[in-house]
């Protein structure tokens, strides 16, 4: 007789493990696993159907009527199991499954590795073995990113691109097309918009029925493995959208799945979001905890996946998400947390580390929630990174305001630095920015048709110097006019036009700068990474500030200039004499901008501003954005100007000399408040 093939039948230790909330690799155990038993080949089937009064296999080979092809009940277990001889790869499938009351109805597998492509609904028997990876250097030289660059490309995988005749690319085809342009584009990881099976294409896969089946859209698991491989030897780091918040009530998925509220809530009032008509995980029964965590695992262990990005944490968390007084319940405590919810994400995140310390783990939380990336060990949630939605409110809100309203919104570009450091935070320019009604990046931009490619420039270099790691949606890298259309792929045509060959041209190499520059994310998370030059000058709607490295040469100079005025002979505070260079500047010519305003070094003068000692003039272009570094020789002073003759022009041009009053906000980076230097550099 032959064995079984290991790890196929539940052992008690499965079934123990499961009920417990600790199986963390469900998957191996549940679903569809071709196998050898007894000596015949064929396929065994296991599903967690604890009310059900009979559980059959449905398929073509019997009509898809289960009733004579059952599955065996093991006892007080609420497992239903069978190894049908036979059976091969490529069988649809479904569970006939008898509810408490003896209704019956079918229902796809919800451990099922591949689904039929939509509309079809059946699940399809799949072998994930026997792909030969590539990546294995990637995966050995893996490591912590908190001081590493994370600059992220935000994609829906079928929009964008797609074939002329509007067909969708296959996993392979689009790792063809989108590797290069990735590197092209200097991004260092990519992010696609859920890839779990889902019924409708407009829920964007936020909407999902099968959690561990890569969607057949675009092909087979072994595609997708293909996709993430070549990805990994191109040196691109791969996230995914994950969706433990919520699924979708089709008939085929998992509501009601044995015919009671199995996977939800049974209170409804728990278990419903109405506004987006799906249904809660009931996150406080063990089953659910193993089917989900053990879910999470199975995209890093089989797909290699670097990242999770977690969606709509924030509903999950709070009872009263999108709810009416009246229409949620209160936890034990009277309050609205979930408790439940708060415990899973705990235990997800602890147990993902365990496996794979190096893994991305962001939440997409909305709310103020304190401790989102704080440790479990702290009561934090144990994410490592938390997309800051706070930056991301103010930025639009700022950039999309007409340039009168500018000076009066100016807190909306210095409070986002008083909460930088409360949390480890991306910088999200996300899909949810520019679909229903809310306009493209570009298309939020006041002024004239130059003046909207400025702002957009200056939005982009803005986000990648405010401390923290980066996300834009595609599209946004080039001026995609239009808001994100989720059935047509990008406007790649645009790029026949000179202004968006500049912008995307300005986008490499801002990404570029990013990348090269250690000031720009090695003390990302590091008080000491930010100092406020000028946060002040409200009236011009200027910012200057520095970003810094570990190594005092590293340090950036930032100044951006807001409004579409050019600011003549403005004056900064430096913290060490020296000759200035441009590293960058957005109002350069090949951009498409109105001409570098900084040509050759600038010399720093011995005059007293911003609270330093020396301190340097230039011109600030209308809507720019200037970055410079400290050259790493001092200029000979014999080619420069007399020095009294440079100090006596200054001192004509500043009458009183600046003071400056040093104060925290809070526990966060220095701010100056400054008592002269705004009125000289106003025009």
């Amino acid at each position: 007789m032959t064995k079984a093939v290991s790890g196929l039948l539940p052992t008690e230790e499965d079934i123990y493990l499961f009920h417990e909330g600790t199986s963390y690799h469900s998957y191996r155990i549940l679903g569809a696993h071709p196998a050898v038993e007894d000596g015949l080949e064929g396929v065994r089937f296991t599903v967690w159907a604890p009310h059900a009064r009979h559980v059959g296999l449905a398929s073509d080979f019997n009509g898809w009527n289960g009733a004579k092809d059952s599955l065996h009940k093991i006892p007080e277990s609420g497992f239903w199991t069978r190894f049908f001889p036979g059976i091969r790869t490529g069988t649809f499938y479904k569970f006939d499954i008898e509810g408490p009351h003896r209704e019956r109805f079918l229902k796809a597998d919800p451990y099922a590795f591949q689904a039929e492509v939509r509309p079809a609904t059946a699940s399809v028997v799949t072998d994930l073995s026997g792909y030969h990876w590539g990546d294995a250097a990637w995966r050995r030289k893996k490591r912590g990113v908190y001081g590493k660059p994370v600059n992220i490309y935000e994609m829906h995988l079928g929009t964008w691109r797609q074939k002329k005749d509007g067909t969708l690319h296959t996993y392979r085809e689009i790792a063809d097309l989108l590797i290069p342009y990735l590197k092209r584009m200097n991004y260092t990881h990519v992010e696609f918009m859920p890839l779990a099976e889902h019924p409708y294409d407009l829920s964007w896969g936020y909407q999902c029925t099968g959690y561990y089946a890569v969607t057949s859209r675009y092909g087979s698991p072994h595609d997708f493995m293909y996709l993430v491989d070549q990805c990994h030897q191109a040196g691109i780091g791969v996230i995914l959208d994950w969706v433990p918040a919520h699924f979708t009530k089709d008939a085929h998925g998992l509501r009601l799945f044995d015919g009671t509220p199995l996977f939800e809530y049974a209170d409804p009032l728990k278990a419903e979001k109405p506004g987006w008509g799906t249904l809660s995980f009931d996150y406080g029964k063990p089953e659910v905890r193993s089917f989900l965590i053990s879910n999470a695992l199975f995209w890093l262990d089989v797909f290699h996946i670097d990242g999770l990005r977690v969606d709509a944490v924030t509903s999950m968390i709070r009872l009263d998400f999108e709810k009416n007084e009246g229409h949620y319940p209160l936890n034990e405590r009277g309050g609205v947390e979930n408790l439940e919810a708060v415990r899973f994400l705990q235990q997800l995140n602890t147990t993902v580390f365990s496996y794979y310390p190096y893994t991305l783990m962001m939440a997409e939380e909305s709310s103020a929630w304190p401790g989102v990336t704080a440790p479990v060990s702290e009561n934090g949630l144990g994410f490592n990174y938390k997309w800051n939605m706070g930056w991301m409110n103010d930025t639009l809100d700022y950039v999309e305001a007409a340039f009168e309203e500018r000076p009066s919104k100016h807190h909306l570009l210095t409070f986002p630095v008083v909460y930088a450091y409360s949390e480890n935070f991306a910088l999200p320019l996300s899909h949810d920015e520019v679909v229903h009604g809310k306009k493209s990046l570009l298309g939020k931009m006041p002024g004239t048709y130059e003046q909207q490619f400025a702002g957009l420039r200056l939005l982009l270099g803005y986000q990648m110097t405010f401390p923290g790691k980066k996300l834009l949606f595609m599209g946004g890298e080039f001026g995609q006019f239009i808001e994100w259309r989720d059935q047509h792929e990008l406007d790649w045509l645009l790029l026949e036009y000179e202004k968006h060959r500049q912008l995307q041209r300005y986008a490499s190499d801002l990404n570029r700068l990013y990348v090269e520059e250690k000031a720009l994310w090695e003390l990302d998370h590091a008080l000491e990474g930010y100092e406020w030059i000028s946060p002040h000058d409200a009236s011009q709607s200027v910012i200057s500030f520095m970003r810094k490295g570990k190594k005092q040469s590293d340090t950036l100079i930032v100044l951006i200039n807001f409004l579409p005025v050019r600011r003549e002979r403005y004056r900064i505070g430096v913290p060490r004499s020296g000759s200035y260079v441009p590293v960058f500047q957005s109002e350069h010519e090949m951009y498409g901008g109105l001409g570098a305003s900084v040509k050759g070094s600038i010399e720093t003068d011995r005059i007293p501003w911003h609270h330093h000692k020396h301190s340097l003039e230039l011109t600030l272009p209308p809507l720019s954005l200037i970055v410079l570094k400290r050259a790493a020789v001092v200029r000979d002073e014999r080619t420069s100007p007399p020095k009294e003759r440079r100090q006596k022009r200054l001192k004509k041009a500043v009458k009183t000399p600046p003071r400056a009053d040093r104060k925290e906000i809070g526990h966060h980076a220095p701010v100056m408040i400054l008592q002269t230097e705004e009125g000289a550099n106003e025009t």
